[in-house]
């Protein structure tokens, strides 16, 4: 007798396929079965194909029935600055009123406006804010995510972030993939960007690697903030330590980052919105994921958004993702998709795949993002007929139920279990 068995899924989309970042024309197929059912034993997938040969197949303790719901692989959610302390609702009415990021940022809000509160924070303090946000990311659907240092930026701090972000995965459901993001911007005991990065390869990135605080080194390279040679020499540093690479690059203006991180082998970059044709193709061949943020453009009040269809065309894998932080604070991964589906054209199933499959590549997890044979039971079931509902029906959690590695953790929108 196996533990579960999901039947009478209206739309299971299990993203059968290669077992990789799906591109280009390849994102629109999410594999879905039609009155399909899912078997789960011990954690892990067993069997998936049609209700009634999987009903005749297998008894189980434990019998969902799905009707008129959609099925999918629990969200992954591949960019979030979740370890942080406080926030910053003022600013809405400053970019309201006109003010730009960079001119909120030089009049000492910002990044540094929360790197100050981070600090003041304990790392108990910081956990329990950590929590409330995990929590919330669980309900709507989320089962795995990306999480960033970059609000401490100096050793003491960044450490304490990345603690926090280890032990929060530890003791929460949703599991946490660290990222060691302290070039985030140029913390206030420095005035040269040139001396921070040297200072984050000789004293900070050697102590990160030794304690194995972070998979993945990050860097917002942007204009105004570190440039692409400063991040070619943090990343460089950060790969020879053992770390993978990923890189904010394009966002606000286009200063060579993304063409730098196809060359270093990043394995995603995020944001995007500036990229050209030639730097999209530069990524497409090195196969970088572009991890898209369409949360962060609309947080903005800017017109303009990553070209998704371009970028699909062009062979590239795409992923979304939340950019959950002070500017961006969402923890919906359904309003994202929404966004990318009316702001940048992508279709729900291309949406679908950019949040599940080729989201678990660009953070380097090989065991979710697909409901097939031997993959983690990381489940959502959606109370909604079908996957174009998704986008369509928005602001409110369409979450019926969420699995993770078989167990129900979440019901009706709340949590069940406590992690």
């Amino acid at each position: 007798m196996i533990e579960l068995l999901i039947s009478n899924c209206g739309e299971l989309h299990t993203l059968e396929g290669p077992d990789r970042a799906r591109k280009g024309k390849e994102m629109k197929d999410t594999g879905c079965i039609e009155n399909g059912a899912i078997a789960v034993d011990d954690g892990l997938i067993i069997d998936v194909g049609n209700t009634e040969k999987l009903s005749e197949r297998y008894d189980a303790k434990e019998v969902v029935d799905a009707t008129g719901k959609t099925v999918i692989p629990g969200f992954v959610d591949p960019h979030t600055h979740l370890a942080f302390a406080g926030s910053r609702e003022d600013e809405l009415v400053m970019k309201i009123q006109g003010k730009t990021y960079m001119e909120i940022l030089k009049a000492g809000g910002g990044i540094l406006r929360t790197v100050k509160m981070t600090r003041e924070a304990s790392k108990l303090q910081l956990k329990s804010e950590m929590k409330k946000r995990m929590d919330t990311m669980l309900s709507y659907g989320t089962t795995t995510a990306e999480a960033k240092s970059g609000y401490g930026l100096d050793l003491e701090n960044e450490l304490k972030c990345l603690e926090a972000i280890r032990e929060m995965s530890q003791e929460h459901h949703l599991d946490l993939v660290p990222t060691y993001l302290g070039a985030h911007s140029l913390p206030p005991e420095f005035e040269d960007t040139g001396d921070y990065i040297d200072h984050c390869c000789e004293e900070v990135l050697p102590i990160i690697a030794e304690k194995k605080l972070a998979e993945f080194c990050d860097v917002f390279c942007e204009k105004g903030v570190f440039d692409s040679e400063e991040s070619r020499k943090l990343l460089t540093k950060a790969a020879e330590l053992g770390m993978k690479i990923r890189v904010h690059a394009d966002e606000i203006k286009n200063i060579g980052c993304s063409k730098m991180a196809a060359e270093i082998g990043a394995v995603s970059c995020e944001h995007l919105v500036k990229s050209s044709q030639e730097d999209i193709d530069a990524m497409s061949e090195s196969g970088v994921i572009g991890i898209l943020l369409p949360g962060t453009p609309f947080m903005l009040m800017h017109s303009e958004y990553s070209p998704a269809r371009r970028m699909m065309e062009a062979g590239m894998a795409l992923a979304l993702a939340t950019d959950l932080n002070p500017n961006c604070w969402t923890e919906s991964i359904q309003m994202i998709i929404t966004l990318a589906c009316l702001q940048m054209k992508m279709h729900p199933h291309e949406a679908l795949t950019a949040s599940t499959i080729n989201a678990a590549k660009a953070i380097n997890r090989n065991d979710i993002g697909m409901l097939t044979k031997g993959k983690n039971a990381d489940i959502v079931i959606l109370d909604i007929p079908n996957l174009q509902h998704l986008p369509y029906h928005f602001g409110v959690n369409l979450v019926d139920k969420v699995y993770k590695n078989g167990k129900c953790v979440v019901s009706d929108g709340s949590i069940t279990q406590e992690g």
